[in-house]
């Protein structure tokens, strides 16, 4: 998870996301987007996105649609939408 956290900090250094955001991968851990930075510490966010490591990863490199995810329950969201609605920026 500390990989995947690293290669997000290296995106923030040219993209920007706004409020905090939690991908929590149970029991792989947590990444949390917030104050310009990712991290693997677990904290209270605006939004939480729950899936596995290996959903994450495909997300992350553009393999998994967040749409289909969560309608196929690969992904579930909890919190505010508009949040991880944000890191589409950062992705694309």
């Amino acid at each position: 998870m500390e990989q995947i956290a690293a290669d997000i900090r290296k995106a923030l250094e040219t993209r920007s996301f706004s409020g905090s955001l939690k991908f929590d991968c149970g029991s792989d851990g947590v990444i949390v987007l917030a104050d310009g930075t990712a991290s693997t510490t677990d904290r209270e966010t605006d939004c939480t996105l729950t899936l596995s490591r290996d959903n994450l990863t495909s997300l992350l490199k553009g393999k998994l649609n967040p749409m289909m995810a969560l309608a196929t329950g690969k992904l579930k969201l909890s919190g505010n939408p508009a949040v991880a609605m944000g890191l589409a920026k950062l992705l694309g």
